[in-house]
């Protein structure tokens, strides 16, 4: 078979498509921060988790990279983790350039567009450096892992590289968005370090939770892909 009808597998295509959608979502729903009242009251959070509205999506972007990085191996994993990052760039030319073209009196309210689309510089900045570090450092950390234990405990190194990921991610970007580029750049409203500390536990207990919730998950991404790429490969191939 002739290398150019070598297509990628709907697996494949779908892990990366997940991993893209969730970010670009990550990437628009930042700006919006949430709130909600617990049964019980937490260290630091008190009775109320507060977190940025990306938490969700971006947390789906790990449990498609770590399904892709087992499945595809550390290089292929890297390649769609930076090329998504300069992808990032390419949201937002084309959503600030939308909000700066002049509007149709049919429109909608263009301020309204613009503050509910148009993210922040502290926050773009805050986002951007935590998705690059944190993505790689799953990556590398999964292979890591899986270089010592084969295909065994995929659940371990799921929840360790994940877990770990996602506390740089969210140290990263809570640090950066609200305190260290509003002071240094005079970008948004540089926050009370006692509410600092809520949103980056309120933002990592979700993160955390989902990495738990989502290990099943990727057990099942992960065989069935391998049982259908497998059932594939036994298949005589007619050229």
């Amino acid at each position: 078979m002739d290398d150019l009808d070598r297509a990628p597998s709907i697996a494949q295509v779908s892990l990366i498509g997940l991993f893209v959608a969730a970010l670009v979502t990550a990437q628009l729903t930042a700006s919006k921060v949430l709130a909600f009242d617990l049964p019980v009251a937490l260290p630091v959070t008190g009775t109320e988790l507060v977190l940025p509205g990306a938490a969700l999506a971006y947390a789906l972007t790990f449990l498609a990279s770590d399904c892709y990085t087992e499945l595809y191996g550390r290089r292929a994993a890297q390649i769609v983790v930076n090329v998504a990052f300069a992808l990032n760039f390419v949201v937002l030319a084309l959503v600030w350039s939308t909000i700066a073209a002049p509007a149709a009196e049919t429109s909608v309210d263009p301020d309204a567009f613009a503050t509910a689309l148009g993210a922040s510089t502290n926050v773009v900045l805050g986002s951007l450096l935590a998705y690059l570090i944190s993505q790689n450092w799953d990556v590398w950390l999964f292979h890591r892992i899986r270089d010592r234990t084969g295909r065994e405990k995929l659940w371990f190194r799921n929840l360790a590289s994940t877990g770990t990921s996602q506390a740089i991610d969210t140290v990263i970007f809570v640090s950066i968005a609200f305190a260290i580029a509003p002071a240094i750049l005079g970008v948004g409203e540089v926050l009370p370090l006692e509410v600092l500390a809520a949103l980056a536990v309120g933002q990592y207990l979700l993160k955390l939770a989902i990495a738990v919730l989502d290990t099943p998950i990727v057990y099942a991404v992960v065989a069935l892909v391998r049982s259908q790429e497998s059932h594939d490969a036994e298949e005589p191939h007619i050229a």
